[in-house]
């Protein structure tokens, strides 16, 4: 059932109002006053077409939860709980009295981001542009000239080693013969974890014929559970069990087949979307993840256009992609775009692209926007430190898209926090100041001191 408009809150004699507690000259409180909260309630409302039901959590708590989990890079568990602890986020969130119980369950959070899908959090990341040029974070001509760039987001799984994945099969095959009742003629559970170590230990001695022979073994025993598995089927019936059963045969079958050399190979059995990315890092040759393409402001580092792109596409094929959510964010389309030398051969001519190393109709002002377009690698930087790009924990590509664009919005809210914590920074100095000349100018003025009298 859509949310209900809570109604408004009324006078307590026990217990003191949020406002009454807290600074209201807090950096919190002054984005809360910026923010159009009505604009969630408004747009969505239609993800709850049905009327029946117990009314969901007022979409203003759900927004401003995800907000403060990516501006300060916390999980849902995390910032429930540090939700009952702030008085300054449960303002944020609107709240009118301080709250000693968890707002929603941690699992609420989840389901949220599954209804409101990608659209939904899209209006999150529109709602920071707003606030940006609200808050003047974000100036009118800004928008015209941005900066694009892939990265690796990579995905919360652990490094793809061949004995890694053949144990792990196996494992989850046995289990799930062990819920299904079907009887094994021989499970390996004792042979093949001594064996998957034992792999690595050769790996790390460099004894590279004795570690090809045992993962040889260790593939014959995923073999064998997985043939046992298939000749008894039958005996499953039809259900979500037999679906669960039948999608993990697949992939079993999908890693014994796959070759060191193939493309698109599986690196995770419960991750099987996931690319490995080559970007050509020195510490780091591969990354097993999602590439993401990242639109920022040419000054200042907005983040106006986020976006992840399974299937590792080329990062020429993206850039129109790119600006056309940026259009659809940000109701304009950008003058110029200015990219690196990956994007060569993009196709996009309703606008002008400038490409890293150009000379061509280049003059003194382009070229200093082109030297510009380096900034958004440390803000690509400062997602992954700052905020959760480095992995996501959100399943399926589905979660990727979602997990891109809530990382965008939490750089937004940092970069519009650090930009009113100045202003009121400012603000204090000058009226101390300001002060300070008052109280000298309306201070009497001190009779000359008298020449030091004589003995």
């Amino acid at each position: 059932m859509k949310p209900r408009k809570p109604p408004p809150e009324q006078d307590d004699l026990l217990r003191s109002r949020l406002v009454e507690m807290i600074d209201m000259r807090h950096e919190l409180v002054k984005l809360a006053e910026l923010i159009d909260w009505e604009t969630f309630d408004r747009e969505w409302v239609g993800f709850f077409p049905s009327h029946t039901g117990r009314p969901a959590t007022p979409p203003r708590l759900v927004a401003g939860l995800l907000y403060l989990q990516h501006a300060f890079g916390l999980s849902d568990e995390a910032v429930v709980a540090r939700w009952a602890e702030n008085p300054y986020w449960q303002h944020f969130c609107g709240e009118t009295f301080f709250q000693h119980r968890l707002p929603i369950d941690a699992s609420s959070m989840t389901r949220w981001r599954n209804r409101i899908g990608e659209e939904g959090v899209e209006w999150l990341l529109t709602e920071t542009i707003e606030v940006g040029k609200r808050a003047g974070a974000v100036k009118g001509n800004d928008l015209k000239r941005v900066t694009i760039d892939t990265t690796v987001m990579e995905k919360n799984i652990a490094h793809p080693t061949d004995a890694r994945l053949y144990e792990t099969a196996r494992r989850k095959l046995v289990g799930l013969a062990r819920e299904a009742g079907i009887g094994l003629r021989q499970n390996y559970n004792r042979l093949a974890p001594r064996l998957a170590g034992q792999v690595g230990r050769y790996a790390h001695a460099r004894q590279f014929k004795r570690m090809r022979k045992a993962l040889r073994r260790l593939k014959g025993y995923t073999g064998r559970v997985l043939c046992d598995f298939e000749r008894q089927l039958d005996q499953v019936p039809e259900g979500a069990l037999r679906t669960r059963i039948l999608e993990m045969v697949a992939l079993v079958n999908r890693l014994l087949a796959q070759k060191p050399k193939d493309r698109k190979k599986l690196y995770s059995l419960h991750e099987p979307a996931v690319d490995c990315i080559s970007k050509g890092k020195a510490h780091k040759r591969y990354e097993f993840g999602t590439k993401v393409s990242v639109v920022t402001t040419n000054r200042g580092g907005f983040v106006v256009g986020m976006r992840a792109l399974p299937g590792n596409p080329y990062d020429g094929h993206t850039l129109a992609e790119a600006l056309e959510q940026v259009e659809i964010l940000t109701d304009q389309r950008p003058e110029m775009a200015f990219v690196d030398r990956g994007y060569r051969g993009h196709g996009v001519e309703t606008m002008k692209v400038f490409i890293s190393g150009a000379r061509r109709g280049v003059t003194r002002t382009i070229a200093k926007l082109l030297r510009r377009r380096s900034a958004i690698e440390p803000m690509i930087g400062h997602m992954k430190s700052d905020g959760r790009l480095t992995r996501s924990p959100l399943k399926g590509t589905a979660g990727d898209a979602l997990f891109a664009v809530l990382c965008g919005c939490g750089h937004n809210i940092r970069m519009i926090l650090r930009h009113l914590r100045a202003v009121i920074c400012l603000l204090i100095w000058l009226i101390t100041r300001l002060c300070q000349v008052i109280a000298v100018q309306i201070a009497p003025a001190r009779p000359r001191q008298s020449a030091r009298l004589a003995a």
